[in-house]
């Protein structure tokens, strides 16, 4: 198989995977209150219903609570990746996390919609950087199941979104599980506004 013909059919499991992503975006409306985006960042705003999580400061996140779900837009990374490659495209979407977060802490308290949310959360393979940088704290993903579908889906994403997405995988493939990633909306304000006075 030519160079040429590997990187077109690359380019259209792309774009079939932005399309289904269209959809997923679209259904997402029903399952959420509201949907907020922030530079990189897409915030789901929806009740929380998976076990408890307690976090580091004591604070516990039980089902029915409100918490803003995390998701990076991937059209953007997918851009970016194209754009300048992946090794620089990952230092730029490290810079523009840090710039969403400090978006989120400002509003969090400004809008009435978020005003309720105790804590955002994130499942995500490479975590590398979030915690320390960012502050996020790790936790298991506890249903083993569960583990097993994201495990699969954010694997099949790597390989869609990232150049060498099949190469990482395999050489780092004990390492790439996925973690759930939490903050609770005092810690995201203490860190990115308070500290910044």
């Amino acid at each position: 198989m030519t160079v040429s013909l590997m990187k077109a059919m690359k380019f259209s499991i792309q774009f079939m995977w932005m399309v289904w992503e269209g959809i997923f975006d679209f259904l997402t409306k029903f399952r959420s209150e509201s949907i907020w985006r922030f530079g990189i960042c897409k915030l789901v705003v929806k009740k929380y219903n998976g076990k408890g999580v307690i976090l580091k400061n004591g604070q516990q996140i039980v089902a029915g609570e409100w918490i803003g779900e995390l998701h990076l837009d991937n059209s953007q990374v997918l851009k970016l990746t194209r754009t300048v490659g992946a090794d620089q495209a990952g230092l730029s979407i490290a810079r523009m996390l840090q710039h969403a977060m400090v978006q989120m802490a400002s509003e969090i308290d400004n809008q009435s919609e978020l005003k309720k949310v105790q804590a955002l959360m994130g499942i995500t393979l490479l975590r590398r950087g979030l915690t320390h940088g960012l502050g996020f704290e790790q936790h298991p993903i506890e249903s083993k199941w569960q583990q097993r579908i994201i495990t699969v889906y954010l694997r099949m994403l790597l390989r869609v979104l990232h150049p060498e997405g099949n190469k990482r995988i395999q050489r780092n493939k004990k390492k790439l599980t996925p973690c759930m990633l939490v903050i609770s909306s005092s810690s995201l304000k203490e860190r990115f506004l308070l500290n910044k006075q």
